[in-house]
This record gives structure tokens, C-alpha cells and sequence, in this order.
């Protein structure tokens, strides 16, 4: 089908772009903590520079997954495997708690925006979500041969 394609590859461009300006973020944050000499508590400035440094790394290499697993998906036209499953919904888990903070924090904006990730990522969860096949027996092989129950 057309429509999963697209969706799965505007999530994955969308992805890699939210993982550029994420990790842009984390660096320009990370080099004012360190010029500035930034302490919060006590805290070393050079720990917490290099902290935020590794933090926007992690990120933006988790982001990058993620559009690697859409655009697999996109290209192959196949539903992502259990774990890349996992790894899909837990981004969608983090961009809705993102956009529940980011309303009261950065404002209706960076809502919408946040927003329309978490849509794009459900979008092609759901599109590609494994369907029943007729055929006898106890289960239903799904797209990729994972067996699922049948029901009444």
C-alpha cells in the first residue's frame, strides 16, 4: 500500500532531521555550560558540559534508529519486527510526554511540532500493524510470519 510508505518515510525524514537540531541543541547548550562555567548545586561544569554533550549523542543516535527502522519498513514495505516494534513505541511514548511538557515549557509551537512526530510515528505503527489472514488451524500467520490467535 502507497499511503504506509509515504508515512513511514515522512517519519523517517522527519526523524533524522529532529535528531539533527536535537544534537545542535545539546552542543550549543553543552559549549555555553562550559564557556560560562555553569554550575548548578555545585555541580562541575566540565561534567555537566560533557554530560549534555553525550546526552544530545544519545539522542540523536536513538532518533536515528528510528528512522532507520521506518525507512527499512518504507523501503521493504514490511512491518517492523517485534523489536524494532518496541523500539517505534517507545519513541512514540517519549515524543507524547515530550509534547505534554513542551506545551507548558516552549509553547503551542513546539506542541504542534512535537505533536505531528508522535502522529507520524503512530501513524506508521498502526499502518503497519500485522493483519489476520483467513486459513485454518489454531493461529493466523501475520506479514512476517509471526503467528498470531484467532478469536471468535
Amino acid at each position: 500500500m502507497l499511503l504506509r510508505r509515504i508515512v513511514a518515510g515522512l517519519a523517517a525524514i522527519v526523524l533524522v532531521a529532529e535528531a539533527a537540531v536535537l544534537v545542535l541543541v545539546h552542543i550549543v547548550l553543552g559549549r555555553t555550560t562550559a564557556n560560562q562555567s555553569m554550575s548548578i548545586a555545585g555541580s562541575d561544569p566540565d561534567v555537566m558540559s560533557k554530560a549534555t554533550y553525550a546526552l544530545g549523542a544519545g539522542m540523536g543516535a536513538f532518533l536515528l534508529l528510528c528512522a532507520v527502522l521506518l525507512a527499512v519498513a518504507a523501503v521493504r514495505d514490511l512491518a517492523p519486527g517485534r523489536a524494532a516494534r518496541v523500539v517505534l513505541i517507545t519513541a512514540a511514548v517519549v515524543h507524547g510526554v515530550l509534547g505534554a511538557l513542551a506545551v507548558g515549557l516552549a509553547g503551542w509551537g513546539v506542541f504542534a511540532a512535537v505533536m505531528l512526530i508522535f502522529c507520524l510515528i503512530v501513524l506508521s505503527l498502526t499502518l503497519y500493524a500485522v493483519r489476520e489472514t483467513s486459513g485454518g488451524g489454531g493461529g493466523s500467520e501475520g506479514r512476517l510470519g509471526e503467528v498470531t490467535p484467532t478469536g471468535p
